[in-house]
This record gives structure tokens, C-alpha cells and sequence, in this order.
């Protein structure tokens, strides 16, 4: 009976290892953020930062937390929404606040528009979404800081190069 009680001890121990799974750490992949350089409209080639930009996603009340807020940047990377077909950020050049708490900074508002593709991963990542067909759409107010937006690359799954570039 003792041999047969450490026999099925051990078959249990060799089942439960054999069942195990590496840990759920994810280190294939992830939703990539967009990238997006500005440059300088007279100079098409020439990087030039935005003076105390400051980024806010449409109808949220706080800003993108993927850059620093009202620095001075040529390049950016913003989230794109992963449960719809378009993302709409207020892009903010020399944003500030008046006495009162009020933007008081030059406001553009650009919409992307995107085709997600989901491809699973593994069960520790998940789902992750790469974007196609990508295309930026720029409204202006009366005084315009966005001269120019044009899309470098449509279709991307990582965040190693620019997608977007847009002219000031």
C-alpha cells in the first residue's frame, strides 16, 4: 500500500509539472503607439519643435499621458483608440492658462481614421492591434498653427518609425 501511495504521489507531481505553463509575462508584442513628427513648412525637411504643446484626446479632461504636457517637442507618440475606427486628439501649440484656469494656447484639431487588425498574441498579451489604411484629417480654427499633415506610413505595427508627419 505505501508503494502504491508514493507511486500516485509521484504521478500527481509529474502531472502537475507537466501542466504548468511559462509565466504569463508578456514579451512578444504590443499595440503600437502612433508616432508623429513635426516639421518646419519652409523647410519640408527640417525637424521643428512645437512650443508648449500639449495634447488632449476629444472629450476626455486630461492630457495624453504619452508625452510631457506643454513641452517643447518635434516628435510624439499618441495612443489610437483600439475599440474604434477613429481617434480625434486637440493638438495645442503654446498652450497655457489664463486667471481662470482656461486654455488659452492655439487649438487644432486632427482626427485619425484606421482599419484595425487583431491578431492574438498569447493568453498574456492578449489581443494586439495593428492599424491599416490610416489617413489625418486636420481642423483648423481662424488662426491655424497646422499648415500641412501628411501620412508617411498607412499601414504600421510597431512604433519604430514615423507614421505621421505634420507642418508648421
Amino acid at each position: 500500500m505505501a508503494k502504491f501511495r508514493l507511486f500516485v504521489f509521484i504521478l500527481l507531481g509529474i502531472l502537475m509539472v507537466a501542466s504548468c505553463e511559462k509565466d504569463d509575462i508578456c514579451i512578444e508584442g504590443d499595440t503600437p503607439l502612433l508616432v508623429i513628427e513635426f516639421y518646419d513648412i519652409s523647410d519640408t525637411t527640417e525637424l521643428k519643435s512645437v512650443t508648449a504643446l500639449r495634447v488632449v484626446g476629444e472629450g476626455q479632461s486630461t492630457t495624453v499621458n504619452t508625452i510631457s504636457d506643454r513641452s517643447d517637442l518635434n516628435t510624439i507618440t499618441l495612443p489610437l483608440k483600439t475599440d474604434e475606427d477613429e481617434t480625434t486628439f486637440l493638438l495645442i501649440s503654446d498652450s497655457a492658462s489664463d486667471e481662470s484656469g482656461a486654455e488659452t494656447g492655439n487649438i487644432d484639431t486632427v482626427t485619425f481614421n484606421y482599419e484595425r487588425i487583431e491578431d492574438f498574441a498569447s493568453r498574456a498579451c492578449g489581443f494586439v492591434i495593428s492599424y491599416s489604411n490610416l489617413s489625418a484629417n486636420v481642423q483648423t480654427d481662424s488662426e491655424p498653427w497646422i499648415a500641412d499633415i501628411e501620412v508617411v506610413i498607412s499601414n504600421f505595427t510597431n512604433s519604430d518609425s514615423t507614421h505621421v508627419k505634420i507642418f508648421h
